[in-house]
């Protein structure tokens, strides 16, 4: 009975103290850490453009059409190159309905050589829809082949769904 109790005690402990963790990613003032380590630019001339289209399923249908699974989403763009900077000049945000749901640049976004960025859609956002989508244009003076991808996951119950979705480019679409 004893060793119950304890057990109980040391598992309230541990559960409370876990809902007061800070946020890694956020310093003291609660501003994102990784959006620090970006750069930005205004106006650069660039030799190769291009337009990558990027499916989200912020939610799925789960046994019906009338029952579904909300999702937390992740566009994670990756410079591959070792030696070129890859500049994102949009990241756009759409839904089911090809409407705009949200922009996330307001200036052409630096990827220098082997750097990664991630935007992450929240499971309780369902604005997207299970149509929702990512378009990414972006350039460079050579085609440093960047990747675009969205990784979706989320866990109802002791079952876990994850999926990986990888970007298309829209450049040779007529």
């Amino acid at each position: 009975m004893k060793k119950s109790i304890f057990g109980l005690a040391i598992v309230l402990i541990y559960g409370l103290s876990s809902c007061n963790q800070k946020n890694p990613n956020l310093d003291t003032t609660g501003e994102d850490i990784l959006d620090a380590n970006l750069s930005y630019v205004d106006d650069i001339s660039l030799i190769y453009h291009d337009t990558v289209y990027v499916p989200i399923y912020s939610d799925i249908y789960a046994e019906s059409k009338l029952s579904s699974i909300l999702l937390t989403a992740t566009l994670s763009i990756r410079n591959t190159s070792l030696n070129d900077t890859t500049y994102i000049s949009s990241i756009d945000y759409y839904n089911t309905n090809g409407e705009l749901v949200r922009s996330y640049l307001d200036r052409t976004l630096l990827l220098r050589p082997m750097q990664s960025i991630d935007y992450v859609i929240d499971r309780s956002d369902a604005s997207g829809g299970s149509g929702a989508n990512f378009i990414v244009t972006w350039g460079a003076n050579k085609n440093t082949k960047p990747i675009f991808q969205a990784v979706m996951i989320t866990t109802q119950g002791q079952h876990g769904i994850s999926f990986v979705v990888d970007g298309v480019s829209l450049k040779d679409k007529k």
